[in-house]
Protein backbone atom coordinates (compact mmCIF):
# COMPACT_ATOMS: atom_id res chain seq x y z
CA UNK A 1 0.00 0.00 0.00
CA UNK A 2 2.70 2.69 0.71
CA UNK A 3 4.40 1.65 -2.26
CA UNK A 4 1.71 2.07 -4.34
CA UNK A 5 0.98 5.72 -2.61
CA UNK A 6 4.62 6.31 -3.02
CA UNK A 7 4.45 5.50 -6.97
CA UNK A 8 1.42 7.43 -7.50
CA UNK A 9 1.64 10.96 -4.96
CA UNK A 10 1.48 12.58 -7.92
CA UNK A 11 -1.73 11.32 -9.22
CA UNK A 12 -3.90 11.44 -5.69
CA UNK A 13 -2.94 15.11 -5.44
CA UNK A 14 -4.35 15.60 -8.75
CA UNK A 15 -7.07 13.83 -7.96
CA UNK A 16 -7.73 15.27 -4.71
CA UNK A 17 -7.10 18.73 -6.09
CA UNK A 18 -10.18 18.08 -8.85
CA UNK A 19 -12.62 16.99 -5.77
CA UNK A 20 -12.16 19.93 -3.61
CA UNK A 21 -12.47 22.34 -6.91
CA UNK A 22 -15.60 20.76 -7.77
CA UNK A 23 -17.23 20.44 -4.32
CA UNK A 24 -16.59 24.20 -4.21
CA UNK A 25 -17.79 25.49 -7.35
CA UNK A 26 -21.08 22.56 -6.80
CA UNK A 27 -22.18 22.40 -3.11
CA UNK A 28 -20.41 24.80 -1.60
CA UNK A 29 -19.97 28.03 -4.10
CA UNK A 30 -23.54 26.70 -6.16
CA UNK A 31 -21.38 28.23 -9.56
CA UNK A 32 -22.70 25.38 -11.68
CA UNK A 33 -26.17 24.51 -12.26
CA UNK A 34 -27.00 21.98 -9.84
CA UNK A 35 -29.06 20.22 -11.98
CA UNK A 36 -26.72 19.34 -14.71
CA UNK A 37 -23.27 19.41 -11.47
CA UNK A 38 -24.70 17.92 -8.20
CA UNK A 39 -22.10 17.69 -5.56
CA UNK A 40 -20.83 14.80 -4.11
CA UNK A 41 -23.44 15.02 -1.03
CA UNK A 42 -25.82 13.86 -3.78
CA UNK A 43 -23.57 11.68 -5.81
CA UNK A 44 -22.16 9.64 -3.66
CA UNK A 45 -25.25 8.36 -1.83
CA UNK A 46 -26.46 7.82 -5.52
CA UNK A 47 -23.10 5.40 -5.53
CA UNK A 48 -24.22 3.79 -2.75
CA UNK A 49 -27.32 2.96 -3.54
CA UNK A 50 -26.97 2.13 -7.20
CA UNK A 51 -23.70 -0.59 -6.12
CA UNK A 52 -25.91 -3.40 -7.08
CA UNK A 53 -27.18 -1.96 -10.50
CA UNK A 54 -23.95 -0.70 -11.07
CA UNK A 55 -22.71 -4.53 -10.41
CA UNK A 56 -25.35 -6.29 -12.80
CA UNK A 57 -24.47 -3.45 -15.42
CA UNK A 58 -20.47 -4.21 -15.24
CA UNK A 59 -21.48 -8.31 -15.72
CA UNK A 60 -23.59 -6.93 -18.49
CA UNK A 61 -20.89 -5.05 -20.16
CA UNK A 62 -17.66 -7.27 -19.94
CA UNK A 63 -20.35 -10.30 -21.24
CA UNK A 64 -19.88 -7.90 -24.15
CA UNK A 65 -16.94 -6.62 -23.92
CA UNK A 66 -14.96 -9.52 -23.30
CA UNK A 67 -15.49 -12.04 -25.99
CA UNK A 68 -15.33 -9.08 -28.63
CA UNK A 69 -11.95 -7.93 -27.94
CA UNK A 70 -10.73 -11.56 -27.40
CA UNK A 71 -11.79 -12.13 -30.68
CA UNK A 72 -10.08 -9.17 -32.51
CA UNK A 73 -6.88 -10.22 -30.58
CA UNK A 74 -6.66 -13.79 -31.67
CA UNK A 75 -7.89 -12.72 -35.53
CA UNK A 76 -5.78 -9.36 -35.21
CA UNK A 77 -2.09 -10.94 -34.16
CA UNK A 78 -2.63 -14.19 -36.33
CA UNK A 79 -3.57 -12.04 -39.36
CA UNK A 80 -0.81 -9.79 -38.65
CA UNK A 81 1.91 -11.82 -38.83
CA UNK A 82 0.89 -13.84 -41.08
CA UNK A 83 0.36 -10.91 -43.84
CA UNK A 84 3.78 -9.37 -42.12
CA UNK A 85 5.88 -12.16 -42.66
CA UNK A 86 4.54 -13.51 -46.42
CA UNK A 87 5.12 -9.79 -48.43
CA UNK A 88 3.11 -10.71 -51.33
CA UNK A 89 -0.04 -10.86 -49.40
CA UNK A 90 1.42 -7.49 -47.48
CA UNK A 91 1.46 -5.82 -50.67
CA UNK A 92 -1.60 -6.72 -52.06
CA UNK A 93 -3.82 -6.44 -48.40
CA UNK A 94 -2.30 -2.92 -47.50
CA UNK A 95 -3.81 -0.67 -49.91
CA UNK A 96 -7.87 -2.51 -48.66
CA UNK A 97 -6.32 -1.92 -44.88
CA UNK A 98 -5.36 1.62 -45.73
CA UNK A 99 -8.50 2.42 -46.97
CA UNK A 100 -11.22 0.25 -44.24
CA UNK A 101 -9.07 1.01 -40.99
CA UNK A 102 -10.35 4.68 -40.74
CA UNK A 103 -13.79 4.27 -41.22
CA UNK A 104 -15.38 4.84 -37.78
CA UNK A 105 -16.93 1.88 -36.51
CA UNK A 106 -20.38 3.72 -35.18
CA UNK A 107 -21.07 4.03 -39.30
CA UNK A 108 -21.47 -0.06 -39.74
CA UNK A 109 -24.09 0.61 -36.56
CA UNK A 110 -27.34 0.55 -38.95
CA UNK A 111 -25.96 -2.20 -41.47
CA UNK A 112 -24.63 -4.26 -38.33
CA UNK A 113 -28.48 -3.84 -36.53
CA UNK A 114 -30.06 -4.85 -40.27
CA UNK A 115 -27.98 -7.93 -40.78
CA UNK A 116 -27.30 -9.67 -37.87
CA UNK A 117 -30.02 -11.49 -35.91
CA UNK A 118 -29.83 -9.90 -32.41
CA UNK A 119 -28.77 -6.55 -30.90
CA UNK A 120 -25.95 -8.14 -28.88
CA UNK A 121 -23.85 -9.52 -32.50
CA UNK A 122 -24.33 -6.38 -33.48
CA UNK A 123 -22.76 -4.15 -30.66
CA UNK A 124 -20.29 -7.22 -30.77
CA UNK A 125 -19.24 -6.43 -34.15
CA UNK A 126 -19.16 -2.66 -33.64
CA UNK A 127 -16.79 -3.66 -30.74
CA UNK A 128 -14.90 -6.20 -32.13
CA UNK A 129 -14.42 -4.10 -35.78
CA UNK A 130 -13.23 -0.91 -33.78
CA UNK A 131 -10.64 -3.12 -32.06
CA UNK A 132 -9.37 -5.39 -34.36
CA UNK A 133 -7.99 -2.85 -37.13
CA UNK A 134 -5.45 -1.25 -34.25
CA UNK A 135 -4.26 -5.00 -32.84
CA UNK A 136 -3.73 -5.84 -36.58
CA UNK A 137 -1.82 -2.63 -37.72
CA UNK A 138 0.24 -2.79 -34.60
CA UNK A 139 0.98 -6.43 -35.24
CA UNK A 140 1.87 -5.91 -39.10
CA UNK A 141 4.36 -3.15 -38.29
CA UNK A 142 6.14 -4.60 -35.31
CA UNK A 143 6.68 -7.87 -37.88
CA UNK A 144 8.22 -5.23 -40.43
CA UNK A 145 10.10 -3.49 -38.28
CA UNK A 146 12.25 -6.81 -37.01
CA UNK A 147 15.62 -6.06 -37.95
CA UNK A 148 17.32 -8.63 -40.36
CA UNK A 149 20.00 -9.33 -38.66
CA UNK A 150 17.59 -10.92 -36.46
CA UNK A 151 16.01 -13.04 -38.29
CA UNK A 152 19.88 -13.78 -40.21
CA UNK A 153 21.32 -15.45 -37.35
CA UNK A 154 18.05 -17.17 -36.71
CA UNK A 155 18.15 -18.87 -39.91
CA UNK A 156 21.83 -19.28 -39.27
CA UNK A 157 21.12 -21.54 -36.56
CA UNK A 158 18.52 -23.49 -38.12
CA UNK A 159 15.61 -21.26 -37.47
CA UNK A 160 12.89 -21.64 -40.33
CA UNK A 161 8.70 -21.38 -40.84
CA UNK A 162 6.26 -21.53 -38.16
CA UNK A 163 9.90 -22.45 -35.81
CA UNK A 164 11.29 -18.80 -37.01
CA UNK A 165 7.97 -17.20 -36.61
CA UNK A 166 7.13 -18.85 -33.37
CA UNK A 167 10.33 -17.94 -31.16
CA UNK A 168 11.69 -14.96 -33.29
CA UNK A 169 9.05 -12.92 -35.13
CA UNK A 170 6.27 -13.02 -32.65
CA UNK A 171 8.49 -12.07 -29.50
CA UNK A 172 10.56 -9.41 -31.42
CA UNK A 173 6.58 -7.89 -32.58
CA UNK A 174 5.41 -8.07 -29.01
CA UNK A 175 6.36 -4.24 -28.05
CA UNK A 176 4.34 -3.45 -30.97
CA UNK A 177 1.47 -5.61 -30.61
CA UNK A 178 1.23 -4.66 -27.20
CA UNK A 179 1.11 -1.10 -28.55
CA UNK A 180 -2.13 -1.95 -30.80
CA UNK A 181 -3.65 -4.17 -28.44
CA UNK A 182 -3.51 -0.83 -25.81
CA UNK A 183 -4.80 1.25 -28.17
CA UNK A 184 -7.89 -1.26 -29.15
CA UNK A 185 -8.61 -1.82 -25.42
CA UNK A 186 -9.02 1.97 -25.21
CA UNK A 187 -11.21 2.41 -27.95
CA UNK A 188 -12.92 -0.62 -26.95
CA UNK A 189 -14.47 1.10 -24.41
CA UNK A 190 -15.38 3.82 -26.07
CA UNK A 191 -17.01 1.64 -28.29
CA UNK A 192 -18.99 -0.16 -25.78
CA UNK A 193 -20.33 2.96 -24.34
CA UNK A 194 -21.52 3.79 -27.72
CA UNK A 195 -23.07 0.81 -28.20
CA UNK A 196 -24.93 0.53 -25.26
CA UNK A 197 -26.34 3.46 -25.47
CA UNK A 198 -28.33 3.00 -28.69
CA UNK A 199 -30.73 -0.28 -27.74
CA UNK A 200 -29.15 -2.12 -24.58
CA UNK A 201 -31.24 -3.13 -21.65
CA UNK A 202 -28.17 -3.20 -19.68
CA UNK A 203 -24.75 -2.41 -19.03
CA UNK A 204 -22.83 0.37 -17.66
CA UNK A 205 -22.95 2.60 -21.05
CA UNK A 206 -26.88 1.92 -21.16
CA UNK A 207 -27.25 3.13 -16.78
CA UNK A 208 -26.16 6.33 -17.57
CA UNK A 209 -27.97 6.86 -20.79
CA UNK A 210 -31.26 5.51 -19.31
CA UNK A 211 -30.31 8.29 -15.96
CA UNK A 212 -29.66 10.94 -18.23
CA UNK A 213 -32.85 10.46 -20.22
CA UNK A 214 -34.67 11.55 -16.69
CA UNK A 215 -32.25 13.98 -16.07
CA UNK A 216 -31.06 12.36 -12.30
CA UNK A 217 -27.59 13.52 -12.96
CA UNK A 218 -26.38 12.58 -9.60
CA UNK A 219 -26.63 8.43 -11.02
CA UNK A 220 -25.19 10.23 -14.48
CA UNK A 221 -22.12 10.81 -12.72
CA UNK A 222 -22.08 7.80 -9.97
CA UNK A 223 -22.02 5.71 -13.53
CA UNK A 224 -19.41 7.71 -15.05
CA UNK A 225 -17.01 7.46 -11.54
CA UNK A 226 -17.88 3.35 -11.84
CA UNK A 227 -17.14 2.92 -15.41
CA UNK A 228 -14.00 5.05 -14.94
CA UNK A 229 -12.75 2.92 -12.08
CA UNK A 230 -13.49 -0.36 -13.74
CA UNK A 231 -11.80 1.48 -16.70
CA UNK A 232 -8.83 2.12 -14.67
CA UNK A 233 -8.65 -1.61 -12.83
CA UNK A 234 -8.78 -3.03 -16.29
CA UNK A 235 -5.88 -0.94 -17.90
CA UNK A 236 -3.80 -2.08 -14.60
CA UNK A 237 -3.97 -5.33 -15.30
CA UNK A 238 -3.14 -4.35 -19.00
CA UNK A 239 -0.09 -2.78 -17.88
CA UNK A 240 0.95 -5.24 -15.35
CA UNK A 241 0.74 -8.13 -18.14
CA UNK A 242 2.53 -5.79 -20.00
CA UNK A 243 5.22 -5.25 -17.56
CA UNK A 244 5.49 -8.96 -17.30
CA UNK A 245 5.66 -9.95 -20.96
CA UNK A 246 8.17 -7.05 -22.07
CA UNK A 247 10.37 -7.62 -19.21
CA UNK A 248 13.62 -6.30 -20.96
CA UNK A 249 11.85 -2.67 -21.42
CA UNK A 250 10.56 -2.30 -18.37
CA UNK A 251 13.65 -0.29 -17.06
CA UNK A 252 13.16 2.30 -19.89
Amino acid sequence: MFKWIKNYWGTIIILLTIIVVYELITDIGQVLEPVLFPGLSKIIPALIKSLPELRNGLISSLGLLIPSYALALILGISLGVTIGWYEPLRKNFSPIFHGLSPIPPTLYIPYAITILPTFWLSSAFIIFIGSFWPILNGTIHGVRLIEDKYLDNARALGLKGIKLLRKIVLPAALPMIFSGAGTALVFSFVLLTVAEMFGAKSGLGHFIQYYADFSEYDKVLAGLIAMSFVIILIMSCYELLKKKMLYWTSKR
